[in-house]
């Protein structure tokens, strides 16, 4: 079986990391189906929506810890090469115009709780725990991390994760604002399904423009941002969307979007 799978079904696209015996840690395999699949979904007119997940009972436990050692032997710069590669995978989630749904299921530590930071929305299951994990083997941190997190919960709260390694289980992530929603494990998928569906039904270019607004929010200063809305927002108004939602709207149905 690959490492990473892919279904499509109804706009929304799902991507599982498939190594549920080591709680899905990352292997090449999954870094570089992440670069494929995210830049290629990216790009399909069809997908509205990504949903991000874990295969078992793990979202994804960092790196693979038991293949650090041979990684740590090569030379700095290209060790150094090969952390940049990776973290094309969390540039990518940001970059891509799809919103992404991470379906949090169960333990998300190290880059695995960078890539649960790197979703737009995150939806965890009761039992998940999230953990920085990388001050306890010796490491400070990739995959956005620092920045995700940072932009999630504050300096303050960052800190305390980073520094510490501690775990946190579902209800303090959402009390601190890691999450969006927590749902009894059997409820997850549901409960994920029909978010990835309100999204999806939405029209596709638009989303992706608000995604652009919300990305430069949380990069840039209020004129710049000012900037960003006015140009998306005109450019919306100019699609086939715009026009038939306000027909609809005129009319007293509801529309039908078709992405242009």
């Amino acid at each position: 079986m690959p490492d990473l799978l892919e279904t499509v079904e109804d706009g929304i696209a799902t991507l599982t990391l498939n190594r549920p015996e080591n709680l899905n840690a990352l292997s090449d395999d999954i870094r570089n189906g992440l670069v494929e699949a995210l830049t290629r979904l990216g790009a399909d007119p069809g997908i509205g929506c990504i949903i991000l997940t874990g295969a078992g009972r793990g979202f994804c436990a960092g790196g693979d810890v038991k293949t650090m050692g041979g990684r740590s032997a090569k030379v700095f710069e290209e060790r150094a090469a090969g952390i940049l590669h990776s973290g094309r995978v969390p540039e990518l989630m940001h970059r891509t115009p799809k919103p992404i749904i991470g379906m949090i299921n169960g333990v998300a530590v190290g880059a695995g709780l960078g890539m649960a930071t790197g979703c737009d929305i995150r939806i965890a299951a009761r039992s998940a725990r999230f953990g920085a994990g990388f001050i306890k083997i010796g490491l400070s941190g990739d995959w956005g991390t620092t920045w995700s997190l940072t932009h999630l919960v504050g300096t303050a709260k960052a800190r305390e994760l980073m520094f510490t390694g501690d775990m946190i289980d579902a209800e303090e992530a959402i009390r601190i604002g890691l999450v969006n929603k927590v749902v009894d494990d059997a409820e997850l998928l549901t409960t994920t399904m029909a978010m990835a569906k309100r999204i999806a039904a939405m029209p596709h270019l638009a989303l992706g423009y608000t995604k652009r607004n919300l990305e430069v929010a949380n990069t840039a200063d209020f004129p710049t941002s000012l900037d960003a809305e006015a140009f998306n927002q005109a450019r919306c108004s100019q699609m086939e969307d715009h026009r038939e939602a306000v027909l609809a709207f005129k009319e007293k149905r509801k529309p039908v979007f078709t992405g242009r």
